[in-house]
């Protein structure tokens, strides 16, 4: 007997039909002598209706007002679900996160995990019952609904089956695996039989939409064996795991890419000790993660130029920090881009492999493809280049390293 716990996303649940399907899917693993706990997102569309709502009231609702909204979403599928499952002749029962004690902090909309407490949910698996489990969303130590930003169901489920220790974590999308790329955007991307949890990591957080990034993080710290499947078709998926002896075949795993990006530059910052904690210290306490960051010399030996990027939905409160505090230093001039984009090549063969970054260059300069910024890390390389380029640029990298190309054996 194994016990699995399975995450089903919006669209999954996004109708009667479907949460029916989840239901009889789920009752075939139960029948076979497991123990299943189900993690389920809001229907498809849910959760941006209920935002919809939130803005025709405030142009920025209230964080703590807005995660109550939020969490009823996800209220409604476990609820629906539960039923299912009853109709169909297998016990189920339904659980909200506070009702589960998913605690989190107190950041609301973007809330961390900090524990779980699981006595509740095995002591119905005990009894024979599926559980379902509403994802998304914890509450904090004030007794305060919190959400975990979106995807946050993911990060739900693997938390949950880590503090269970479940046999494995299985993740039902839209999607039947991880793929080399969004074969949305490049028709040729191949599904990846295995990636391990550093490459997925880094694809999560450069912009992949298949798995949260923190969802990751808690799979490889905790060690929960994570599996990528489709809702709608049968396969094994794809498989996340940690490194193993044959990653060395593999150059490039996958590329990932980024939509969501803005790039803000303060211009002649006086050229101090402590000027990029002074800039990005009112920008980390407004709770806006920054990305990329380049320094380079200012217009004199005096001054510094100093260029980050920031999610684009946080453009617009950054920007506004970025003035004030602009102001404060006497630099020059602020300026921002709400228009580029982020590529990425991911693959831990990057190790043993020199020429990686140089034949990226050569292929994005031969489509006339100007690159602003560059990071690099040990198993990623990433370029900001205009958002017009996005497509042409991730077909011709998935190109250039041959990624549509069947894996050797």
């Amino acid at each position: 007997m194994a016990l699995i716990v399975q995450k089903y996303g919006g669209t999954s649940v996004g109708s009667i039909e479907r949460i029916q399907a989840v239901a009889e899917r789920v009752k075939r693993w139960r029948d076979q002598g497991d123990q299943v706990v189900v993690v389920v997102s809001a229907m498809s569309g849910e959760t941006d209706r209920l935002i919809k709502l939130a803005k025709q009231l405030q142009e920025r609702p209230e964080p703590r007002e807005l995660d109550v909204l939020l969490s009823t979403g996800e209220q409604v599928t476990i609820a629906l679900l539960s039923m299912a499952l009853t109709a169909q002749g297998c016990p189920a029962r339904s659980y909200t996160g506070a009702q589960v004690h998913i605690l989190t902090d107190s950041a609301h909309n973007k809330a961390r995990i900090r524990d779980i407490d699981a006595a509740r949910v095995r002591a119905d698996l005990e009894a024979g019952r599926v559980v379902v489990v509403a994802g998304f969303q914890g509450i904090d130590e004030q007794g305060d609904i919190t959400t975990l930003g979106r995807g946050g169901s993911d990060t739900s489920a693997v938390a949950i089956a880590a503090a269970l220790k479940a046999d494995e974590c299985q993740i039902y999308t839209d999607v039947d695996g991880v793929y080399t790329t969004d074969p949305r955007v490049e028709p040729k991307a191949r599904k990846l039989d295995r990636i391990t949890f550093e490459e997925m990591l880094e694809m999560a957080s450069l912009g992949s939409k298949v798995l949260q990034i923190r969802s990751v993080e808690f799979a490889g710290k905790y060690r929960v064996p994570l599996r990528v499947l489709s809702s709608f078709e049968e396969g094994e998926g794809t498989l996340i795991s940690f490194e193993d002896n044959d990653v060395e075949d593999a150059k490039i795993s996958g590329i990932a890419f980024s939509r969501d990006e803005a790039k803000l530059t303060v211009l002649g910052v006086p050229d101090q000790p402590g000027v990029a904690h002074r800039i990005l210290g009112p920008i980390a306490e407004a709770n806006i993660e920054v990305d990329m960051i380049v320094q380079n010399v200012g217009a004199d030996e005096s001054t510094t130029d100093f260029t980050f990027t920031v999610h684009r939905n946080d453009y617009a409160p950054a920007l506004e920090i970025l003035q004030r505090t602009a102001n404060e230093l006497g630099a020059r001039q602020v300026t921002g881009d709400a228009s580029i984009v982020k590529i990425s090549l991911v693959g831990v063969g990057m190790r043993s492999h020199a020429g990686i970054a140089s034949r990226m260059f050569a292929s994005l300069a031969k489509e006339g493809i100007n690159i602003r910024m560059i990071s690099t890390s040990e198993i990623k390389i990433s370029v900001v280049v205009d958002e017009k380029y996005l497509e042409l640029g991730v077909r011709t990298l998935h190109d250039a390293f041959g990624l549509g190309q069947p894996a050797t054996a």
